[in-house]
């Protein structure tokens, strides 16, 4: 066996792109299969649209449209009346992967790492080796400029295929992106009808024009011409900070003094807590930032933990509202029983969050199947990856059985409900890339069980209410069925007429309406409710998808009752080691 040098093994070393490396591992991304993969390079070109309009403050009107090329070719045109991408930039925003605007800003937006619409260019252009077209501008005066971009996935650098000036008549601003891609148009609860409609129940003030690969339009209109306010950019908590990335801001900083420092680069602290952290860290307020090594700036560290700091404002976060959040229910669901509530602000990291719930009881909902959750994250539906999200992890981990639900072991529960939770924040801690679900932070999780407790306790209080109203007609029931009866002996004892046996049975029931109370009815009155919107995204899916999704409900089931059944065998004190 002939041995290698280490220089021979050195020469197969070099830099990876990051655009090669997700050529290889598009399903990181979202991209892992057909179906997946449409909707992923929608949502991603949507959440694109609605920040940008928001950010300019124009109230958004998207048009988002899906032409079936081929058997497993698509093309997919999304329009918005945004204020448009100058020139110079447009080929980095759609073709160069990790570059944006929004990464390192502090401030409540759905798109977050500067992947996803050049994610989608790189899909197109690995499945069907063809460029994007995009189309942008910025004013009525401006000429519209029209791009056709590749990847360069060796050096992450857009590829300029076509370069042009062109009219765009009757758009005075806005953008227009058309990417080609092998995909799969599938309906169902994980298909691009339900992620619109939920865009549209969760963004009231936005119009979307959707025309699916049938050529049929669905037009969802903005229910309200208000903006929702613009959430501010705040800069770091210090206690979101870890040690590594304060030594980073002590050598890039161009305050003078360590007091300086912790005022200008940190939000919450005054001249006041600076003293304070100074004083806990054992450090001078004069310190040079520049000249603390390592050591020192461990001790900063502790002693901003140390130090009591006021918690980040949340005029950088924008909920929907429980408000809102409950009419995009009804709308959706035919129900008896609504609530909703919007927790107050909290902060996992240093970063500030809120988690808003709202539920449905009852109604035309299905009584023995498993409830139906629906998540959003920064007013973005997540549609996949329900079994790995925290919300679901706070749900199965919810006593169910006390607020009127049926629920075995550590389950989700079943029973005729619908559960939403929304959760807005300057940094949503995804699992991955893709966006779908959200990271298992002890802090988040206790708001969504709070949130859920509220409703729960609220629910509760119906339920008992409808059990009590249900064991009255039936007390009742019983009464009314012996007033006849009497009616008829005393007609017999004394010898009325039927006018007067008429008139003792009516007698007698006012008596049981005065003793008892009138009873209260339950019915199902939902003005709001729209059965057109509610049919859009519950069709019928392909055998194949629903296989696919129960194998992924038994996955967890299993998973969950083998941890449960590991966990009664182990001995007090023992460990698994995984």
């Amino acid at each position: 066996m002939i041995q290698k040098s280490a220089e021979e093994l050195a020469k197969k070393q070099r830099e990876i792109s990051i655009a090669e490396f997700f050529e290889k591992n598009r399903h990181l991304l979202g991209f892992d299969n057909p179906r997946r993969s449409l909707l992923t390079a929608i949502k991603e070109a949507v959440d694109n649209a609605l920040d940008a309009c928001e950010e300019a403050r124009i109230l958004p009107e998207i048009n988002v449209e899906i032409i079936q090329l081929g058997e497993t070719r698509f093309r997919v045109i999304i329009e918005d009346n945004g204020p448009g991408i100058i020139k110079k930039q447009l080929p980095n925003i759609f073709a160069k992967l990790l570059y944006g605007s929004k990464f390192h800003k502090l401030s409540a937006t759905r798109g977050q790492q500067g992947i996803g619409i050049s994610a989608a260019v790189l899909y197109g252009q690995l499945t069907t080796g063809k460029p994007a077209t995009i189309i942008s501008k910025t004013g009525p005066d401006k000429t519209a400029h029209e791009f056709k971009l590749k990847i360069d996935t060796q050096n992450n650098k857009p590829q300029i295929l076509g370069d042009e000036e062109k009219e765009w008549e009757g758009k005075d601003h806005g953008t227009k992106i058309e990417i080609d891609m092998e995909a799969n148009y599938i309906k169902g609860r994980q298909s691009v009808d339900e992620y619109i409609k939920e865009t549209a129940i969760v963004n009231p003030h936005c119009t979307i024009i959707y025309t699916n690969p049938e050529a049929n339009q669905i037009i969802f209109p903005r229910a309200t011409e208000e903006l929702p306010p613009e959430p501010k950019e705040i800069k770091p908590h210090p206690y979101g900070v870890e040690l590594g990335v304060l030594i980073k801001m002590l050598e890039t900083t161009s305050a003078t003094t360590l007091q300086q420092f912790l005022i200008t680069e940190f939000v919450r602290v005054g001249a006041g807590t600076a003293k304070d952290i100074c004083e806990n860290s054992a450090l001078l307020p004069k310190t040079k930032p520049k000249q603390l090594g390592r050591e020192m700036a461990e001790k900063l560290y502790k002693g901003i933990q140390k130090t009591k700091i006021i918690a980040p404002p949340t005029d950088c976060i924008s909920p929907i509202g429980d408000e809102l959040l409950e009419k995009g229910l009804r709308k959706e669901i035919n129900a008896e029983f609504y609530c909703s509530i919007t927790r107050p602000a909290s902060v996992y990291r240093g970063n500030p969050f809120v988690i808003e719930a709202a539920l449905a009881y009852g109604g035309e909902q299905e009584k023995e199947s498993t409830i139906r959750i629906l998540r959003f994250a920064n007013r973005v539906p997540l549609l996949y990856q329900q079994g790995a999200c925290a919300i679901t992890n706070a749900i199965q981990n919810t006593s169910w059985k006390s607020y009127g639900l049926q629920q075995s072991k550590t389950s989700l529960p079943s029973g005729p409900c619908t559960i939403i939770i929304h959760m807005s924040s300057v940094w949503v801690p995804f699992t991955s890339e893709s966006k779908e679900a959200l990271a298992h932070y002890p802090e988040i999780i206790k708001e969504i069980k709070l949130a859920l407790q509220e409703c729960g306790r609220k629910l509760a209080s119906y339920v008992n209410k409808r059990k009590r109203i249900g064991e009255e007609a039936k007390k009742r029931s019983y009464i009314e069925k012996y007033i006849p009866h009497v009616a008829e002996a005393l007609k017999e004892i004394i010898g009325f007429d039927e006018i007067e046996k008429k008139k003792i049975e009516d007698n007698l029931c006012e008596i049981l309406e005065h003793t008892r109370g009138e009873l209260e009815e339950i019915s199902v009155d939902n003005p709001d409710y729209d059965p057109e919107l509610a049919k859009i995204g519950q069709e019928e899916e392909d055998d194949e998808y629903q296989d696919e999704e129960k194998k992924e409900d038994k996955y967890i089931n299993d998973a969950e009752e083998k941890e449960e059944s590991n966990s009664k065998k182990k001995k007090p004190g023992q460990q698994t080691l995984i």
